[in-house]
């Protein structure tokens, strides 16, 4: 069994699961022992990671199961929708797969959301496996149980939250993962500085160039930190009731950006680093952070090859789709917003300081 890296989520009533990091793991056997039992496995994944990965996935699952089937979904943020959920449904409808059937969600973050939220729905539930090839759903995405599709008017607004058996993030997928999109998997990774480890936002100031390099040593660290931030908070609120909303430092904006702008045009992560950077303006605005703060983080999403502007939509369309955000309550939106340096919260901001925030960034 190659190094690895085991991460714990502590959940109620034992719904306990593992996050295991590591290279190696797709190929070897250990990895695979101790799912839950059943006849059949069907690997979810999309057309650009379905050749690279799902036949050496198959090969491990026809080890613990009799039948493993394979369903390729088009690849794309603009393709994570109903009609590639129903493309899962059918699949497993149409091959009278039973409720004992596991789903393995092989790919990035949308391969990851919706297998999961089709295997919450499928017969009410059946178990899965996130098996994630993308820095950002290493980091986040596959971790924590969310699950969803977007609609036209806002992200993620149709989903359910539904716990994976096991994750299994394999270092090596990272290795053939588009450069644009290693840029996008960083953005999560800082997010959880600020929100949560002032140390670790040291920590990847000075170790950037080495995770934009790809190096191995520095991205397994970055890995399992951001894995260990996600699940001591997940496991103290699993459904969003309160502290889990801090995991959305910059998604406000960011969503309302990819929304905007039309799924697939901005990277998730893309949107996220503009909405980080905007978020932490309005930090400022609010009275709960230094100016220099703000520059801070700029400078640190700039190094990593991020977007810090954001699209011009003009202020009512920001408002208009950050009203529909999961956050917003009774029509008012909010934030999160960094308090102190590791200590993030939910704030109710006036619309007339968002207007600021996104005149000054150009975005009005």
């Amino acid at each position: 069994m190659p190094a690895t890296d085991t991460v714990r989520i502590r959940l109620p009533d034992d719904r306990n699961y593992e996050i295991r990091i590591g290279s190696g793991l797709l190929d070897a056997h250990a990895s695979w022992q101790g799912l839950p039992k059943g006849g059949a496995a069907v690997i979810v994944s999309n057309e650009t990671i379905a050749p690279l990965y799902a036949q050496r996935l198959r090969e491990q699952l026809l080890s613990v199961y009799a039948r493993v089937d394979l369903v390729v979904l088009a690849d794309g943020e603009q393709h994570k929708g109903w009609a590639s959920l129903n493309q899962i449904c059918d699949h497993l409808l149409s091959e009278a797969l039973d409720r004992k059937t596991v789903l393995f969600a092989l790919g990035g973050g949308v391969i990851g959301d919706m297998t999961g939220f089709a295997a919450a729905i499928y017969m009410r539930g059946v178990p899965f496996v996130q098996v994630p090839t993308t820095l950002l759903a290493q980091v986040d995405s596959s971790v924590g149980g969310k699950t969803a599709i977007n609609h036209p008017l806002g992200k993620n607004m149709i989903g359910a939250f539904y716990q994976p058996e096991r994750v299994i993030a394999d270092l090596d997928t990272l290795d053939s993962l588009p450069d644009r999109e290693l840029r996008a998997g960083l953005a999560e990774i800082i997010k959880y500085g600020p929100i949560a480890d002032a140390g670790f936002l040291d920590w990847i100031e000075t170790n950037l160039d080495a995770l934009l390099a790809r190096d191995k040593a520095a991205l397994a660290h970055a890995v399992r930190r951001s894995c260990e931030i996600k699940a001591d908070v997940v496991g103290q609120d699993e459904r969003e009731q309160g502290l889990r909303a801090i995991l959305n430092f910059g998604h406000t904006i960011g969503h309302a950006i990819e929304a905007g702008m039309g799924y697939g045009e901005w990277l998730h992560g893309e949107a996220v680093a503009c909405g980080m950077v905007l978020a932490a303006d309005l930090s400022h605005r609010m009275g709960l952070m230094p100016a220099d703060f703000v520059e801070r983080l700029r400078r640190l999403v700039e190094r990593a090859e991020l977007p810090v502007q954001p699209p011009r939509l003009g202020a009512e369309r920001y408002l208009q789709l950050m009203r529909v955000d999961k956050k917003a309550e009774a029509g008012a939106i909010r934030f999160v917003l960094i308090e102190a340096l590791g200590r993030a919260g939910l704030h109710a901001v006036p619309d007339e300081r968002i207007v600021e925030t996104l005149t000054t960034h150009g975005a009005a």
